[in-house]
């Protein structure tokens, strides 16, 4: 969770499976009867910390580091253009708007904290959103899979394997999603 949420050279890890599996895992499917599972409490409360601090230190690195990597002449990746794309984005959908939402897109997850360092968003607002958008998205992901996995244990647990790796496949296609439409436009502009 801390990676994901913080580091913004690291897209696309999977916390939405890894979510999903701890709820799972919780609710105590593929867990041997009389042998230990992981305490959803733990799982609840452990993963929104997680998530907040690696979106913390994202913002941080944002703030103090973002603009002298941006700041690049002739840098394909880090284009000082990239910023004034992610500063409309922000700014069309709201600062709070787009800290939470970016907790459901994968990659957008791993690049909103620090894109809103590097445009200052002061820290207070960004704490708030940071913290609300951390527990709406971990306790949903986490507390959805328990229940599922309460009611579902052995239909669940017959295909763990196969749900956690659609899970995957769903949460990284949006990344493969934008890499076609670039190389799209880039072969349409060619």
């Amino acid at each position: 969770m801390i990676l994901e949420t913080g580091l913004p050279l690291i897209i696309g890890l999977p916390g939405d499976t890894l979510l999903i599996s701890a709820g799972l895992f919780a609710s105590g499917v593929g867990v041997k009867p009389g042998h230990h599972h992981l305490s959803i409490w733990v799982v609840a409360l452990g993963c929104p910390v997680a998530a907040m601090i690696g979106s913390q230190f994202g913002h941080w690195l944002g703030w103090h580091y973002g603009i002298k990597i941006f700041s690049r002449e002739g840098s394909k990746f880090f284009d000082p253009g990239k910023i004034k794309s992610a500063e409309k984005y922000i700014t069309k959908y709201g600062r709070g708007r787009a800290i939470v939402l970016g907790r459901f897109i994968p990659v957008v997850r791993g690049l909103i904290n620090p894109l809103s360092g590097i445009i200052h968003v002061p820290f207070k607002t960004f704490a708030f959103w940071n913290v609300f958008g951390a527990l709406v998205w971990t306790q949903v992901l986490i507390w959805g899979a328990y229940a599922a996995g309460s009611t579902f244990a052995d239909t669940i647990a017959k295909y763990l394997t196969d749900i956690v790796l659609g899970i995957a496949a769903i949460s990284i296609f949006p990344i493969f999603l934008e890499i076609f439409k670039e190389w799209r436009s880039r072969k349409h502009l060619s």
